[in-house]
């Protein structure tokens, strides 16, 4: 039978594909021009996000501090990539978001899996578009459908992509930055985190998440499988205090929390959360061997990402 052995999380912002310098100054304008959701759940734009900035905001993104969370993110990637490596798996679940990629508005799926033989996407690191057909688990992605079906899920299912269209950028940074050098058979599942009115609940992402590890228990096949969730923590006003406790809840198995956890902090680019949530209900028993968490500001108004990443065996 396979066994889930391993758990992952990782944030998959730009931040994360850029340089140092891009930091200090290239998410400024792009910043400027957009909507926010502050800490309470309500709309704001940059310039009412930085007048409640708080005193110290500025020496949260001075050239010092700003290096030193480049590089903490950095060697956080790099310890994930060793450990998925380590895990040697057979099939990575990874639980993603789209945001308007393969789905658009005319068909918006609450819960989604893809189950074909490949996914096309492109090779890391090329200036150009060149395209790669990369690996998936299609036995598995079937056997997650009927184990979900079964416990009462009401899914979406792909097989192939529309011409012209390739992963969404949830599955392209994990191909990336994670199983580029040693590639492993993906089961890409999609969670509608961005888009009203269908976005699934904190206890049905959690739900999803336990079904999925029974699922891969239930797998007949004798098979290593991981499980990584792709996407936030907090974004695009770092949100520190709960984005340490999730982590902390994940640290302890709080299933409660994950359950219970509030709308208000799901919004924008914050909705990302739900990935992790279904990582959790999947992890499990799973024991939290280290995390690492980056606030990454990077403007005045403390506008960023929480840079977040997780591991468990």
């Amino acid at each position: 039978m396979a066994r889930l052995v391993a758990a992952f999380g990782s944030s998959h912002s730009p931040m994360l594909a850029s340089r140092i310098e891009d930091w200090q100054s290239g998410f400024l304008s792009r910043d400027q021009a957009r909507q926010f959701v502050d800490l309470d759940g309500n709309a704001c734009n940059y310039t009412e996000l930085l007048a409640r900035a708080p005193a110290d905001a500025m020496q949260r993104i001075a050239p010092a501090e700003l290096t030193r969370r480049h590089g903490e993110a950095m060697a956080a990637i790099a310890r994930l990539r060793d450990d998925v490596a380590s895990a040697e798996l057979d099939a990575l679940v990874v639980v993603g978001d789209d945001q308007e990629e393969l789905f658009q508005h005319d068909n918006m799926p609450a819960i989604g899996i893809y189950y074909g033989e490949t996914i096309r996407g492109r090779l890391p690191y090329q200036k150009e578009i060149v395209e790669a057909d990369y690996p998936c688990h299609a036995p598995l992605a079937r056997h997650l459908i009927a184990s979900l079906q079964q416990d009462g899920f009401d899914l979406s299912v792909m097989r192939t992509l529309a011409e012209g269209k390739r992963e969404g950028h949830a599955y392209s940074f994990v191909h990336r930055f994670y199983i580029a050098e040693r590639p492993v058979p993906i089961v890409p599942v999609f969670l509608n985190a961005y888009y009203p009115p269908n976005q699934p609940a904190p206890a049905r992402c959690l739900a999803v998440g336990e079904a999925i590890r029974r699922a891969i228990e239930a797998f007949p096949q004798d098979a290593r499988i991981g499980v990584m969730a792709s996407g936030g923590l907090s974004h695009f006003v770092v949100d520190e205090t709960f984005d340490r406790a999730l982590l902390d809840a994940l640290r302890r198995k709080d299933a409660t929390f994950f359950r219970n956890a509030p709308l208000s902090k799901l919004m924008s680019g914050s909705s990302e959360i739900r990935n992790w949530i279904c990582m959790a209900g999947a992890a499990g028993p799973l024991d939290m061997v280290w995390s690492s968490y980056v606030p990454g500001y990077r403007t005045p108004a403390l506008s960023g990402t929480g840079l977040s990443f997780a591991s468990l065996r």
